[in-house]
């Protein structure tokens, strides 16, 4: 008697689960349209390199010789395209900003407009010396007024003139040009040589290629695609430990992200500021050395006080740039401060506490914890912390450093 009622639950549940698992499908689907257009990218690039508007040292590989093979997608937002590939039999990131004025349903208006927009600069006429301190004004707006900025300029010019002819076309200069415009591609430049931004490879037009696809530290890197979304963020943290590097090997990656921190202040281009800090951009190569996986939110301090100061505001939460640099809001004057609350170490740290502190080993993780929870309360304006900031860095590193040193994880 009771088998037509089990066959009826039995029934209901497969109904359940296809209904469920088509909506996964139909959400994954669109949110896989919406994020990857990296064909449109090529559409737009390649048009604008056919008519000679643009061009670089990836151009004909790219758009003539199709030997950039385009692999999985990457992007976490649609106006910034970002997928893994293959050039000249190495593995490369291939990166594309995509404005959201260039949607799909902008049909045959995409190209004229994306021409209007990024490469009308420099105008006809314009001459090296001329691009040259185009180019001065535009590092200083953005950097500040530093004595190295020659030697960034050097470099901009050095990569425009990619052919080595001694001299930069007019589609040279637009091309870069265009690039000085994309934030990342500007911090990367910045930090070239330093280690820890993936060395840039080649261009075309303000489509880059860097090295590798670093591996992500984040919770859910460790964990299938398919079953991310399934599962409830508590779970990540814990499959995180069970799944991702040793410890060991997370100590020598936290190493890495603590140098990156220094060199992000008072570097040779002037100080820089972490203003999403999370593991997702936390990322290593397979040998475990850190890579920044995402600089977009790493911004220059010149450009954060330019956004800061003067803005009205009626708390402290009006003040923030990106997703947590954040400044002091003047409560008379109802008027954002320049200066920020937070240092990166700080923001750092907090990170690490969740980062490192499981799976430690017993004997270090009493004196680590109260290092890393001293770091992350690091509090006052940016830039009054510097000689504390210098000690409780060096005492971190050189907490970790003597736990892994001398062993196979070095």
């Amino acid at each position: 008697g009771r088998l037509p009622g089990l066959r009826v639950k039995y029934v209901f549940l497969v109904w359940l689960g296809v209904l469920a698992g088509s909506w996964l499908a139909y959400v994954h689907y669109s949110s896989y349209a919406e994020l990857c257009r990296g064909h449109v990218c090529r559409v737009v690039i390649c048009d604008q390199y056919h008519k000679g508007i643009i061009s670089g040292s990836l151009c004909q590989d790219l758009c003539s010789l199709q030997q950039v093979e385009w692999r999985t997608c990457l992007s976490s937002v649609p106006g910034q395209q970002v997928y893994s590939g293959l050039w000249q039999g190495r593995e490369v990131t291939i990166k594309c900003g995509l404005e959201e004025s260039l949607s799909l349903k902008a049909g045959a208006d995409v190209a004229p407009r994306r021409e209007l927009v990024l490469f009308d600069k420099p105008t006809r006429g314009t001459s090296i010396k001329e691009f040259r301190e185009m180019t001065l004004s535009f590092l200083k707006a953005n950097l500040g007024d530093l004595p190295s900025l020659p030697a960034l300029v050097g470099q901009v010019l050095l990569m425009a003139d990619f052919n080595k002819d001694s001299r930069v076309s007019l589609a040279e200069a637009k091309s870069v040009w265009a690039l000085l415009q994309r934030n990342e591609f500007l911090l990367l430049l910045s930090l070239q040589g330093k280690g820890h931004a993936s060395p840039l490879l080649g261009h075309c037009g303000d489509l880059y290629v860097t090295e590798g696809v670093p591996r992500s530290s984040g919770p859910a890197a460790a964990l299938p695609a398919l079953l991310r979304p399934l599962l409830p963020p508590a779970l990540h943290g814990a499959l995180q430990q069970w799944l991702g590097p040793a410890w060991p090997w997370r100590a020598k990656i936290a190493i890495g992200l603590l140098e990156f921190v220094e060199e992000l202040f008072h570097g040779a281009y002037g100080t820089f500021y972490m203003c999403e800090t999370t593991l997702a951009n936390v990322g290593y190569t397979a040998k475990y050395d850190f890579r920044m996986a995402d600089l977009q939110q790493v911004a220059p301090e010149a450009a954060v006080r330019r956004f800061l100061r003067g803005r009205h505001c009626e708390r402290s939460a009006d003040c923030t740039y990106g997703r947590d640099c954040r400044a002091p809001c003047d409560t008379l004057l109802r008027q954002c401060k320049g200066d920020l609350v937070q240092p990166n170490l700080a923001k750092v740290c907090e990170l690490l506490r969740h980062y490192l502190l499981p799976g430690a080993p017993a004997g270090l993780r009493a004196e680590l914890g109260r290092q890393l929870r001293t770091c992350a309360t690091l509090s006052g304006l940016a830039s009054q912390v510097e000689a504390h900031h210098s000690l409780v860095l060096s005492h971190l590193k050189t907490l970790l450093w003597k736990e892994i040193s001398n062993t196979k994880y070095t």
